[in-house]
């Protein structure tokens, strides 16, 4: 995501929608956490879907279709991950909270954080971008660089490395309504419970939910 101004549409291995002012749902992994011969095969499989796409005229339906491999792909992109394959330096509590704290950094200020999970090899993300100026919103693509890059210098020094500290590319997705986010937040907060480390996802150190915290559960 090397453009940093606000645009509808960007490109990185498939088209991707970005509405001002929608909430979005973000995936990003340690640089190594996939195995380079399976992101590869991510990487060939999105530029085919991505060259169908762009052949089909603009509609609802391709649409829909857009919506639908997105999913589909993010799918592929988190089983790659249950591999346990690579760095897992977020297992490491000081790393974890160099991560939690930019999250949290500009909440309020470039965006609304609504919820978060810190895994040992990757991380998910749901926040609202806030207006910058009168006429456009703080761009995705600047808070992802600022959120990345703080915790990732930090955490070389704390870690003695040198070196890409996340993967590149990350998974970034719009909600579309008031279901869906529900449904993402669900998977956000519930990721430790479904890999075992804990039976309720209140239990997971760095697992984030605004409006449990605001309702004190």
């Amino acid at each position: 995501m090397s453009n940093l101004t606000p645009e509808l549409v960007y490109r990185r291995n498939l088209p991707h929608i970005q509405p001002p002012g929608a909430t979005f749902f973000i995936t990003f992994r340690l640089a190594g956490s996939i195995p380079a011969a399976v992101l590869a095969a991510l990487h060939a499989e999105a530029e085919q879907a991505r060259a169908e796409l762009e052949r089909a005229p603009d509609s609802p339906e391709r649409t829909e279709r857009l919506y639908l491999e997105e999913r589909r792909f993010f799918g592929k992109w988190d089983a790659a991950l249950d591999l346990g394959n690579g760095p897992d330096w977020l297992r490491n509590p000081a790393v974890a909270r160099l991560v939690a704290d930019s999250m949290h950094y500009f909440d309020g200020t470039r965006y609304d954080l609504l919820a978060y999970c810190i895994m040992s090899n990757h991380a998910h993300v749901v926040f609202t971008p806030l207006l910058k100026t009168e006429d456009g919103y703080y761009p995705l693509a600047q808070i992802m660089h600022t959120m990345k890059g703080y915790a990732a210098g930090r955490a070389n020094q704390l870690l003695n490395r040198t070196g890409a500290f996340w993967l590149h590319e990350s998974y970034d997705h719009y909600v579309r309504s008031a279901a869906e986010l529900d449904r993402i937040i669900a998977y956000v907060v519930n990721n430790p419970v479904k890999a075992g480390l804990v039976s309720d996802w209140q239990a997971w150190s760095w697992t984030y939910y605004r409006e449990a915290q605001a309702s004190g559960l």
